[in-house]
């Protein structure tokens, strides 16, 4: 049923498709093995991927499958512990015998696959993971996040430091915080040298146990300090915990947030509301962006109206756009080579710009997007906890870069 409704649609937004040519009936699948966040507080986002990737995999069967075969995911559900990562893909690799694998959503999950990838010499698509390769300088490693360039570390924290100091009178102090997990150390690490380069003195910068339940001691032992930006990395459960501490405290900062993963959920956001105004935080990709593609855009349209009877992010703006053009990529390198072999996909993701949903994409050296594309928003004129608010693109103003602005930023933050 869905293959059928999406058929056409593959067309319509113009996506990199195979001649329509039938799947030979005696050769098995193609099978693109991952984990996936189903259950655990990365949830939200990894639920609404996967509707993206398997939007993407019944267009492609629809059009006669890829190499003349059929395309089948593989995935488990991670439960958003990194624990679960290793042993999941061995048996994705060892077990399974998948033909690709690809990363599940986020930092945390994608770290602890590398060692495992590494060792199978695979070539491997990570799905929005900050600076993953930094370490492992592995070379089959392909990022697909705009935090791209020779520092993504920086990249991803820089728009929120260029908002700042744009503002007049320009900020002296920042307090930085998140958790200790792989992603937050990789955002902080980034944010220090250009806190620096920007003359701010850092007057807080801790982390806290990934496993904190109750962030108010954090956001008090943050305002005694009385820092002018706040710069907060975090996943979604302490991000939610981390908006709830601020109110509740009353923090008083030119401008808070910056690294805040989940607010660009939209379960979240109507969970948060108001809660929502003010704040300053890094976004990826919204269909009212002077970048936005019509192929976006028609995808979006296809996703909604899967998302409905799926009970995922009813929206879909942050994440599905991506994981869906990850997607892309491997189709149009499996393509590109005609093959299967891991170094020949290597060989061609390294070497080929591609033409994604969220635009034209090409690797740097280092497995990153050549260039980033990393958005700073301001939540402003929130009210209630509605979801279609969130449509409005005066719920969610784009403040940098100054190509894509849509709105002037509310300075100082007062969380109203």
């Amino acid at each position: 049923m869905l293959g059928k409704c999406l058929a056409g649609a593959a067309l319509a937004a113009g996506v990199v498709l195979s001649a329509p040519a039938p799947a030979k009936a005696d050769q098995a699948p193609i099978t693109i093995g991952f984990g996936m966040a189903l259950t655990g507080g990365l949830a939200p986002n990894g639920k609404a991927a996967l509707l993206a990737m398997q939007i993407w995999q019944h267009q492609v069967n629809a059009h006669g499958g890829l190499l003349g075969r059929q395309v089948k995911l593989d995935y488990y559900d991670d439960q958003s512990n990194p624990a679960t990562i290793p042993g999941l893909y061995t048996k994705l690799l060892d077990v399974d015998h998948v033909d690709v694998v690809v990363s599940g959503y986020g930092t945390n999950m994608i770290a602890p696959a590398m060692p495992i990838i590494m060792q199978h010499k695979a070539t491997f698509l990570g799905l929005f993971g900050l600076a993953v390769n930094t370490e492992f300088n592995y070379d089959r490693y392909f990022s697909f996040v705009p935090t791209g360039g020779p520092d993504p570390k920086s990249t991803f924290s820089a728009p929120f430091f260029a908002v700042a100091m744009q503002q007049n009178p320009k900020p002296k102090t920042v307090a930085i915080v998140g958790a200790d997990a792989e992603f937050a150390h990789n955002a902080i690490d980034g944010a220090i040298p250009i806190a620096k380069k920007d003359g701010l003195k850092i007057v807080y910068n801790q982390t806290y146990p990934p496993s904190t339940a109750d962030y108010t001691p954090i956001v008090r032992a943050i305002q005694a300090t009385h820092p002018d930006l706040v710069l907060v990395c975090s996943y979604p459960p302490d991000t939610v915990g981390m908006v709830r501490a601020a109110h509740e405290v009353g923090l008083k900062a030119k401008m808070f947030g910056g690294g805040m993963v989940g607010l660009q959920s939209t379960p979240i956001k109507a969970q948060l509301g108001p809660l929502l105004n003010g704040i300053v935080d890094y976004d990826f990709w919204l269909p009212w962006i002077k970048s936005a593609t019509p192929e976006a855009r028609d995808f979006l349209k296809e996703y909604q109206k899967e998302a409905k009877t799926a009970g995922v992010d009813p929206l879909g703006f942050y994440l599905p756009p991506y994981a869906y053009g990850y997607m892309q990529v491997l189709q149009q390198a499996v393509e590109g080579t005609k093959s299967l072999d891991q170094a020949k996909l290597a060989d061609y993701l390294r070497t080929h710009t591609f033409k994604t949903i969220v635009g034209d994409i090409k690797f740097g050296s280092n497995g990153e997007w050549a260039a980033p594309k990393v958005l700073e928003v301001q939540w402003q004129n929130v009210q209630g906890n509605n979801v279609a608010q969130f449509n409005d693109p005066k719920t969610e103003a784009v403040l940098w870069p100054n190509a894509e602005k849509s709105g002037t930023i509310n300075y100082p933050y007062n969380g109203k």
